[in-house]
């Protein structure tokens, strides 16, 4: 195509006025600009639009058949303008994760997302599984990624990763060092937890089923890291994924505890409200978290 919508621009606001002046005028441009515009744009063709009559510039017959066509190819730019900027927040996401994915996980997909879509930007809001849940209902997120099992007829529950939780102590507790840990193991120890509403409090709690009530749940915290310090500091055992306790493993500072006997493994999922209009931004976001989990 050799045209250029500006030069549209200036052979029909010159059609309008009949003067290349007021025409340059209307479009914001100087009065050479415009009139070289319509220059090339005749050039390219060898045809011209335009006669001279004084000042004014009269259509001729081949213009007045050239003026429709370039008013409807130009309206229908407009009109893609107009979508284009009705949707220029389409790298714009809302989403919402868990304080295990938020913390491990979600960051390294939003790097992906935002180097994908040069200045495309991610809100991230990090809470626990009942939280992200509420606000996918009202809107307020776009999707949220949750570690929590949910039924609830205006939301969507996508499976996305496979996790487990691990019982963990510090290298200095007496249960250091053991090949598993029994019922009564279990029953003695001082637990630092998470708090009810989470998704990693229910699956633990799902995987001790009918031990909980004898459970000595010294310490409830909110934040994985600060489980861990409590830990750390011999305060009590603690249950939270494995993907959080990856690098402690390795330095030594944390070390795991086996209970064969119980069934700690869960999954990951993407929520959605089923009324949410999935733009491609969403789509794409669901792609990477789906990549990075193979």
């Amino acid at each position: 195509m050799k045209f250029t919508l500006r030069q549209l621009q200036v052979f029909l606001a010159t059609a309008h006025h009949e003067n290349i002046s007021k025409a340059a005028e209307s479009l914001s441009m100087s009065q050479s600009a415009a009139s070289g515009a319509l220059k090339e744009l005749e050039a390219l063709y060898d045809l011209k639009f335009f006669e001279r009559a004084g000042k004014r510039l009269k259509l001729n017959e081949l213009g007045r058949q050239f003026w429709p066509r370039a008013e409807a190819l130009l309206a229908q730019a407009r009109e893609l303008e107009a979508d284009l900027l009705s949707h220029r927040d389409l790298g714009r996401l809302n989403v919402g994760a868990t304080l295990t994915i938020g913390n491990y996980l979600a960051v390294g997909i939003m790097a992906d997302y935002m180097a994908e879509q040069p200045g495309a930007r991610v809100h991230l809001e990090v809470a626990n599984t009942r939280t992200i849940v509420e606000r996918v209902l009202a809107f307020e997120l776009d999707l949220g990624l949750i570690e929590g099992e949910l039924n609830h007829p205006d939301l969507e529950l996508l499976p996305w990763r496979e996790d487990e939780l691990v019982v963990f102590c510090s290298p200095d507790h007496p249960l250091a060092g053991k090949e598993a840990l029994t019922d009564e193991d279990l029953r003695a120890a001082h637990w630092i937890v998470r708090e009810s509403g989470s998704g990693t409090r229910q699956t633990f709690e799902r995987g001790l089923h009918g031990l909980v009530p004898k459970l000595d749940l010294a310490l409830e915290l909110e934040h994985t890291e600060a489980i861990k310090r409590a830990v750390e500091a011999g305060l009590g055992i603690s249950c939270l994924s494995r993907v959080c306790l990856r690098e402690a493993f390795k330095r030594g500072s944390l070390v795991e505890l086996p209970v064969p006997h119980r069934d700690f493994s869960r999954d990951f999922y993407f929520v959605l409200h089923r009324q949410k209009y999935r733009s491609p931004g969403i789509e794409r976001w669901l792609e990477l978290c789906r990549a990075s989990a193979g």
